[in-house]
């Protein structure tokens, strides 16, 4: 993963699922008046595809295949986000807990990762944009002006994601966060991109900080280096 991007109008938000990283991106990018871009819907896509195909997540071979045959296509409008894959708007269909269990098999295989970065960096296109995943700041935009890295405790993020689905009973809850401390292993022991802070990133704890808390701190971050002041 060689190809460079243009980095210069790049704020990088990456951490784990479940710390907020699509709703700070979102909000940090209207401030900013700059574009949106989530990485993992993209995953999200391609792992629909992959499922109502009725193909293995696990068979790198075939999924790197369909990857290859998948047109997407993301609004980068913060206010508008919209996610299509073949002609089809999936953003709603990519959330699903069948896709969620699966994302991490798909986005594990190296094929898909070449495939999708390129495709990153190409939707980003030099625009000034806030673009969050998992590797944005230490292989899709390495030299990005701006890394974020938000973490919190796998317990804050399980409640946050029930509050986001509706969960309430307390044993949903335990098994939620067990579900995340799972991905976090795969997902930050996998071979290729694994999921860490870049070395120069802003790591942020949001455990016990408000979304509107971690928002501002992005944006200090951000006046402190003087990013996004000419944009």
């Amino acid at each position: 993963m060689t190809e460079p991007g243009n980095d210069a109008r790049v704020i990088a938000i990456d951490g784990p699922s479940g710390t907020g990283k699509s709703s700070v991106a979102r909000k940090v990018a209207c401030r900013l008046g700059a574009g949106y871009l989530d990485t993992g819907a993209m995953y999200r896509a391609l792992t629909l595809a992959v499922l109502s195909d009725g193909l293995d997540p696990a068979d790198a071979e075939k999924v790197a295949a369909r990857a290859e045959g998948l047109v997407i296509d993301i609004t980068t409008d913060p206010e508008n986000h919209k996610v299509f894959a073949d002609g089809r708007d999936v953003t709603m269909a990519i959330r699903s807990a069948e896709v969620s269990a699966a994302v991490s098999a798909v986005s594990a295989v190296s094929a898909v990762r070449r495939r999708l970065v390129h495709v990153q960096r190409q939707l980003a296109g030099g625009a000034t944009i806030v673009v969050e995943g998992r590797d944005i700041g230490t292989v899709v935009f390495p030299a990005a002006a701006l890394k974020i890295y938000l973490t919190a405790t796998p317990s804050a993020r399980a409640t946050r994601r029930a509050e986001q689905v509706g969960i309430s009973e307390p044993g949903e809850i335990a098994a939620l966060a067990d579900s995340l401390r799972r991905r976090d292993d795969f997902d930050s022991t996998r071979a290729v991109s694994p999921l860490r802070p870049a070395s120069d990133a802003v790591v942020l704890d949001s455990t016990d900080m408000s979304e509107e808390d971690v928002v501002e701190a992005v944006l200090a971050a951000a006046t402190s280096r003087n990013v996004g002041a000419s944009w």
